[in-house]
């Protein structure tokens, strides 16, 4: 049985998860634009979910050579702020300020889509604590580029390894695009109802 998924995302991140899980990997990018949409402080959960929805709306049916695809997207909740990709360096410079020496909250939402056209649709949330930053760390990483196309301006795994003081309660997955724990059951039952069908 196959173990390929159709990943309606550029992000290397997100393939990377599935790669190391054990899934081969397709990827897709969806024409919409999440850059542009407004976000609703109202329900964050319910926002992602509905941005993965439009995501995976976006990609071709799920054929043969694929037990599911799968979209997401992914925000930080900074207070009552919900915040996406930085647009320029000026405002993931605010994203990162604001989020120094307090708590948040990210938010990834997931859409699979089976072959027979079926949509799951859930949400992770992890919360992540980024301690104090001196201004030329801060001025150091922001010309990098590093903070361009992602949520809150910053990916974890890449923040960790650079010595950064940040922890996480939760799946670190979650916050780095795809919540790897709740995500992997679900396609492993998708390839053992196949099985016995």
């Amino acid at each position: 049985m196959t173990r390929s998924v159709l990943l309606g995302s550029a992000s290397p991140r997100r393939r990377r998860l599935l790669e190391s899980a054990g899934w081969r990997v397709e990827q897709v990018a969806p024409a919409i634009d999440d850059g542009v949409i407004r976000l609703s402080p109202s329900s964050p959960a319910r926002t992602v979910e509905a941005l993965a929805w439009f995501k995976s709306a976006q990609i071709s049916r799920v054929d043969g050579a694929h037990v599911a695809s799968i979209a997401a997207d992914t925000v930080c909740v900074v207070g009552d702020a919900i915040v996406g990709k930085p647009g320029d360096r000026s405002e993931a410079r605010g994203m990162i300020t604001r989020m120094l020496g307090r708590r948040h909250r990210t938010i990834t939402g997931v859409c699979i889509r089976n072959r027979a056209g079926r949509r799951l649709l859930f949400s992770d949330a992890a919360e992540v604590r980024m301690g104090d930053l001196g201004t030329d760390r801060i001025e150091a990483y922001l010309d990098s580029g590093e903070w361009a196309g992602k949520a809150g301006g910053y990916n974890l795994e890449d923040r960790i390894a650079d010595g950064w003081p940040i922890e996480c309660d939760g799946d670190p997955s979650t916050v780095m695009g795809l919540p790897i724990r709740r995500l992997i059951p679900l396609l492993e039952d998708l390839v053992t109802s196949e099985e016995r069908s």
